[in-house]
């Protein structure tokens, strides 16, 4: 069997699991990324649509679910 200078390891296999390992890291940052975006664009959706008394209830209600004092 003859051997490549540049991988590292018994079998060789090294440099294509990395590169695999790369990818799948990428790919799992850009489905955070996006994620990320989907729930922003949707919370400043949904709190532009929003009645104005019924986010201050839902703000309330959090606030005293939380524990926090608030009058």
């Amino acid at each position: 069997m003859q051997r490549n200078a540049k991988t590292v390891g018994c079998d060789g296999m090294e440099s294509i699991m990395t590169t695999t390992t790369l990818a799948s890291t990428k790919a799992t940052a850009l489905m955070s990324v996006l994620f990320v975006a989907m729930l922003g664009a949707s919370t400043v959706f949904l709190t532009g649509f929003g009645h104005s008394q019924a986010l201050h209830d839902a703000a309330h209600d959090v606030r005293h679910s939380s524990g926090f004092p608030c009058h």
